[in-house]
C-alpha cells in the first residue's frame, strides 16, 4: 500500500488505476455543464490520461440543497504511472483552462475535477485520511485540508460519485474502509440515490 504522495511526476514500473470525478453546474467556454464535463474528459486525454473507462453523465441537485443549479457529473478511470501529485496538477490545469474560480467551498463552479483514488494509495497516511473522512458535516463545509487526501474523504457520502463509479468500477475496494463501491453505495439513503439520474 502506498502511504504517501510523492511530488515526483512518475513512478516507473508502478502502473495503477486512477479515478477522477468530474462535475459542473455553470457554463464555460465549452458550453453548458454537460459540454463542459465532456470537454474536460477530452482535455484529460490530450494531456496524457489514457482513459479506459468512462461513466455516462448524471444529473443531481447542488449541495447544500438550493445553493445553485443542478450538477452534471461523471467518473473516469485510467492507468498511469504518474504520482497522485502529478495527476492533481494536470486536473487543476484543466480546471483553470475551463475557467474554474475558487471563491466559495462547495459553491457553484464551471468545472470540478476531484481525484478520487489512485490504486491503493492512502495519502498522506491512514490516520489523516480517517480524520478527514470522519469530520462532521459542519466542519467539512468550513475546513480544507492542506494536503492531498486519498482516497477522497467524501467518496462514501456522495451518491453522485458512487453511482457513476459503480458503472465502471463497482468492485474497487476502499483501502481504509474495506468496502467496495457497491457496498458504499448500498449504505447510502435511498433518497440520495434517487436524486442522481442519467442524462439522456
Amino acid at each position: 500500500m502506498i502511504n504517501n504522495c510523492k511530488s515526483v511526476s512518475r513512478e516507473p514500473n508502478r502502473q495503477k488505476h486512477a479515478w477522477v470525478a468530474l462535475g459542473s453546474n455553470q457554463s464555460s467556454a465549452a458550453g453548458g455543464p454537460a459540454e463542459t464535463v465532456t470537454r474536460a474528459i477530452a482535455l484529460m486525454t490530450q494531456k496524457g490520461c489514457e482513459i479506459q473507462a468512462k461513466s455516462q453523465l448524471f444529473g443531481n441537485p447542488a449541495f447544500p440543497r438550493g445553493s445553485g443549479p443542478d450538477y452534471v457529473n461523471a467518473v473516469v478511470g485510467f492507468q498511469t504511472d504518474w504520482t497522485p501529485a502529478a495527476i492533481l496538477e494536470v486536473l487543476h490545469d484543466i480546471e483553470a483552462t475551463l475557467g474554474r474560480e475558487r471563491y466559495v467551498r462547495w459553491g457553484s463552479r464551471s468545472v470540478d475535477l476531484d481525484l478520487i483514488a489512485v490504486g491503493e494509495a492512502v495519502c498522506p497516511d491512514a490516520q489523516t485520511q480517517n480524520h478527514w473522512r470522519m469530520l462532521p458535516l459542519s466542519d467539512q463545509m468550513a475546513e480544507t485540508p492542506d494536503n492531498l487526501i486519498l482516497p477522497h474523504p467524501r467518496i462514501q457520502d456522495r451518491a453522485f460519485v458512487l453511482i457513476p463509479m459503480a458503472e465502471i468500477a463497482p468492485d474497487w475496494l476502499h483501502p481504509t474502509l474495506g468496502k467496495t463501491v457497491l457496498q458504499m453505495l448500498n449504505d447510502l439513503p435511498q433518497q440520495d440515490k434517487d436524486e442522481v439520474r442519467p442524462i439522456q
